[in-house]
């Protein structure tokens, strides 16, 4: 049985960045759903006892499971998003992955624009990601709930860009939550972390 996660930091540890309400609507209420609907899905059948990536591996490739793979789908991404910020986020970037990013994007200020015009130009509801492809740092988007585990990519940092994420701090203002996201709510050091472990296979 898949359980919703806690958040790492308090409801208002993000403030005012990311509101204590926004928290209370996104992770109480949002992701609780999808992880609801999760386990009614997989209560019996075929998906019944596997762990959270092998559903979304599987499902992905079928298209008459598009409904438990948007429940799983959703419930991964979320997870994952949570532990991309932390409070006082933003800031420094370790030394490796500052290189690296360096490395394949031209500069610090190129990366962070290429990942915010992901984020913004994404249409309709979805996700901007950073992910090692396994020979470099790419910047990709995803709908709705399609994540980079059905493609084959490792996720190092995702924004969610559903308008639950953002519009009771900005209303129709993405731009500015992106920006908000990468300049105070990165956790760097889980990126780099993340990084490491993925150029190291």
């Amino acid at each position: 049985m898949f359980k919703l996660p806690e958040l790492p930091y308090a409801l208002d540890a993000l403030a005012p960045y990311m509101s204590a309400e926004t928290l209370e609507y996104h992770h109480g209420k949002h992701h609780k759903a999808y992880v609801d609907k999760l386990n009614e899905l997989t209560a019996s059948g075929a998906f019944d006892g596997l762990d959270l990536e092998e559903i979304i591996r599987k499902s992905a490739q079928d298209p008459s499971q598009k409904v438990l793979f948007n429940q799983a789908g959703q419930h991964w991404n979320h997870s994952f998003f949570w532990l991309s910020m932390k409070a006082k986020g933003g800031g420094a970037i370790p030394g490796a992955l500052e290189k690296q990013l360096i490395a394949d994007f031209g500069a610090l200020d190129a990366f962070k624009a290429e990942f915010k015009a992901a984020c913004v130009s994404q249409f309709g509801s979805g996700w901007g990601w950073l992910v090692h492809d396994g020979e470099k740092l790419t910047i990709t988007k995803t709908a709705n709930a399609d994540t980079p585990l059905a493609h084959g990519h490792t996720a190092l940092l995702t924004c969610d860009v559903w308008e639950h994420a953002y519009y009771i701090d900005y209303r129709n203002m993405r731009p500015k939550y992106v920006e908000a996201f990468l300049s105070d709510l990165v956790d760097w050091e889980r990126v780099a972390a993340l990084y490491e472990q993925a150029s190291s296979r």
